[in-house]
């Protein structure tokens, strides 16, 4: 269990928290904290709510096959096709903060300035080759590198939270629209919740066992909310919400000023490393993913040129959006808000309404009806408020 709790937590703690003070700022702290405990709510019910297809479905089959049973081929089309731009864009989005990280470090140890262009080739062709590699080596190297991210995480809060000041805190930023504020802010919350893509593979895992699922999902999630808390604490209430908003969604910029704050040489690179690792350990799995997905899509062969194909297939389409949006991080990874609601909400929605009138024995998630309404309604918000924010 205790090894399935940590899948939960690592699969939604990633790049996604960096984002967050970015999303968040012009919120204020009590709103931001708000929208955090309803977001992490809707996702606790949606995952409880996949489990119990899952367990009905039958114990080892991935999801793929379940909506396959329940929805066709067309809900298999529209899933796939939902995975595939949900990769798509979480890749871009890493794309984009990687290489403006990178280019800080590049002015900051090496006094180089280095062109973004430049810098997000360099960055998916270093990392994104670890996706050619297979799961094996990424695997060894994400267990590594999470493990170190989580240990900075943890002193970079601990060092920082002295440093909060209440008054801080209780100051709103300066913003001309709250409304475009909320609008802005929910899908990225929304998408730093995304840990359901590993709840088929622990059904296995546990053997199907309905209870120690159900304290794994449940510790496993609440875990990511406690963090994400922490880290906007430390965030808004030692920069302040005011001028986080005014870096204008820009990571490096948030980075330096988490260093400046903290005015001591270790920390200062505890928190840059800490940046890094989130980033990279995000775009390991991710990119891994994708290119499992592109590689099982057009079947290529396990040869070096099938091999190059669909890491071309796999890298050429974010790679052109990271170029083109040098400054889309917060953007990109909002917009991978809706795919996520269509694979997490909409779908298991729509195959629970399929399978619950055929009364199979087994788990259910509380709520009834009005639960599933409600889900969707709130999936149908965390959309719209991506399309007013693209408009």
């Amino acid at each position: 269990m205790l090894g399935s709790i940590a899948i939960v937590a690592g699969t939604a703690i990633g790049a996604g928290m960096l984002a967050l003070p970015l999303a968040t700022a012009a919120l204020g702290i009590i709103p931001a904290l708000l929208l955090l405990v309803v977001i992490w709510g809707v996702s606790a019910y949606t995952s409880l709510l996949m489990l119990e297809i899952n367990l009905r479905s039958g114990v080892g089959d991935n999801v793929h096959s379940i909506t396959g049973k329940l929805l066709g081929k067309k809900g298999q089309i529209i899933q796939g096709a939902a995975f595939l731009s949900l990769l798509f864009a979480l890749t871009a989005a890493y794309l984009t903060g990687g290489s403006s990280l990178l280019v800080l470090k590049a002015q900051n140890m090496f006094d180089i300035t280095l062109n973004n262009q430049v810098a997000v080739v360099a960055f998916t062709l270093v990392l994104g080759g670890f996706a050619g590699l297979g799961v094996a080596w990424v695997d060894k190297v994400s267990r590594l590198l999470f493990s170190l991210m989580i240990l900075l995480l943890i002193v970079v809060v601990l060092f920082l939270l002295p440093e909060v000041s209440l008054s801080q805190l209780a100051s709103d930023a300066m913003t001309d629209s709250l409304s475009h504020s909320w609008m802005a802010a929910i899908p990225v919350v929304f998408t730093s919740f995304g840990f359901h893509v590993c709840i088929a593979t622990l059904v296995r895992y546990l053997d199907g066992d309905a209870v120690s699922l159900r304290k794994v999902l449940m510790i496993g999630s609440t875990i990511p909310l406690a963090c994400y808390i922490f880290w906007l604490l430390v965030t808004l209430g030692t920069v302040g919400g005011n001028d986080v908003n005014q870096l204008n969604g820009s990571l490096p910029a948030l980075v330096t000023a988490l260093q400046d704050i903290a005015n001591t040489p270790w920390i200062s690179k505890c928190i840059s490393l800490f940046a890094d690792l989130a980033l990279v350990t995000s775009f390991l799995g991710v990119t891994l993913s994708l290119y499992d997905f592109v590689a099982e899509l057009t079947r290529a062969k396990p040869t070096l040129l099938g091999r190059l194909q669909t890491w071309l297939l796999t890298f050429m389409p974010p790679l052109l959006c990271a170029l083109y949006l040098p400054e889309g991080f917060v953007a990109v990874l909002g917009f991978a808000a809706v795919p996520l609601v269509v694979m997490i909400i909409f779908l298991p929605i729509a195959m629970a309404l399929r399978q619950r009138p055929l009364q199979l024995e087994g788990y259910q998630v509380a709520g009834g009806s009005l639960g599933l309404v409600v889900a969707g309604i709130l999936g149908a918000v965390i959309i719209a408020a991506q399309m007013v924010v693209a408009l």
